[in-house]
C-alpha cells in the first residue's frame, strides 16, 4: 500500500491560510535550557502572529530570550493540519504599536485583564496536511 499521499507539505501562504483560520496555538519558549509550553488565543496582522497576556513568566521569558516556536493544529474524522513557525517575540511598547493593537480583534478567553501585546515575527513558517487512516499491516507481507 503506497502512504506517500497521506502526508503533503503546505506552502508559506497556505500556512497563514491555516493559521488565520485558528485562534488558539501554543507558544514555545526557552530560557536557559528550560523549556516551557503556553497555550494562547491569538489574531494574524499581516503575516505576524499577535497575542495578549498579563505580566508573568511569559512575558519575562520572551524578554530574556526572543526565539519562539509557534505551533496550531486542528483535524477532522478523515484528515488534520499542523502549522509551526519559528520567528521572534517582542512586546508592542510604542502608543501607536498599542493603539493598532487595540482595534485587531483579539480579546482574552478568559476573565483576566492583559495589558501587554505580543508580536511574533516569523523567521519560517512549516506546515503539513495529514489523511487519516487505519494503519497499514505492520507485520503482514512487506513490499520490496
Amino acid at each position: 500500500m503506497d502512504n506517500t499521499a497521506a502526508i503533503s507539505y503546505l506552502s508559506d501562504r497556505e500556512c497563514f491560510d491555516r493559521l488565520a483560520e485558528q485562534e488558539l496555538g501554543r507558544l514555545v519558549t526557552s530560557v536557559g535550557g528550560v523549556l516551557d509550553i503556553f497555550p494562547v488565543n491569538y489574531t494574524l496582522d499581516d503575516d505576524t502572529i499577535v497575542f495578549r497576556t498579563a505580566e508573568g513568566s511569559k512575558l519575562t521569558e520572551l524578554s530574556i530570550n526572543d526565539e519562539v516556536l509557534f505551533e496550531v493544529d486542528d483535524y477532522t474524522a478523515t484528515d488534520a493540519w499542523s502549522v509551526v513557525v519559528r520567528g521572534r517575540a517582542h512586546r508592542l511598547e510604542s502608543s501607536d504599536e498599542v493603539r493598532a493593537a487595540d482595534d485587531l480583534p483579539l480579546k482574552p478567553w478568559i476573565p483576566t485583564l492583559k495589558y501587554n501585546y505580543v508580536r511574533i515575527t516569523p523567521d519560517s513558517v512549516s506546515g503539513r496536511d495529514f489523511r487519516r487512516g487505519d494503519e497499514p499491516d505492520r507485520y503482514g507481507i512487506q513490499q520490496y
